[in-house]
């Protein structure tokens, strides 16, 4: 798949640059950081976003091998370009098990795609902090999680969990975030993929 850049994102991107220099960033925490920047119109993001460079490495080599994607949302799922992902929450199952095990439908989603994809795949998360706390928790063995889940409740919390869990992943310290921002920074690694 090749893709073309339209004008007006290049205007953006050159918008961007004009005003703050990410150049000695390494190449592939800067690609997520201009992407989710691109995507939020939001500065703060700069400073905000918690990448690692080893792991945004592992997890493109896992895209680039074919790597299962899961995402907590339709939303995140519908803002990936060129992906399928694995996203059972809308599923009975998820609401079934929600109800019996006494958690979230997005929790529930987690438990349901570790068993469907195994360890190695991708993950993101953009809206549910409960779906992110879960994952946490489960031996999904992933390869990369994007952990950028926005709200006030439990948001920040469940991405500084993420953080210290020694799992790969990109997150940010504060409450927003959101499947727009998620989305943005797994493209990012999509982008660089067809770039290689």
């Amino acid at each position: 798949m090749s893709r073309t850049v339209h004008p007006i994102e290049q205007l953006s991107y050159e918008i961007l640059r004009s005003r703050v220099d990410l150049s000695h960033l390494p190449p592939l925490t800067r690609a997520v950081t201009e992407r989710v920047v691109h995507a939020s119109a939001d500065l703060d993001y700069v400073t905000d976003l918690v990448c690692d460079e080893a792991a945004l490495a592992a997890g493109l080599a896992a895209l680039r091998a074919g790597a299962p994607l899961v995402t907590d949302v339709a939303m995140v799922a519908a803002g990936i370009t060129g992906r399928a992902a694995v996203c059972p929450v809308a599923e009975p199952a998820a609401a079934e098990l929600a109800r019996t095990a006494g958690i979230t439908r997005s929790a529930a989603a987690m438990r349901i795609a570790r068993d469907r994809v195994g360890p190695g795949a991708v993950w993101v998360v953009g809206c549910a902090p409960t779906a992110l706390t879960e994952l946490i928790t489960l031996d999904a063995r992933p390869a990369l999680v994007v952990g950028l889940p926005v709200g006030f409740v439990g948001a920040a919390e469940s991405k500084a969990a993420l953080r210290g869990s020694g799992l790969p992943a990109v997150s940010n310290r504060g409450e927003k975030g959101g499947s727009a921002v998620a989305a943005a920074a797994l493209n990012a690694l999509l982008y660089r993929e067809e770039q290689q």
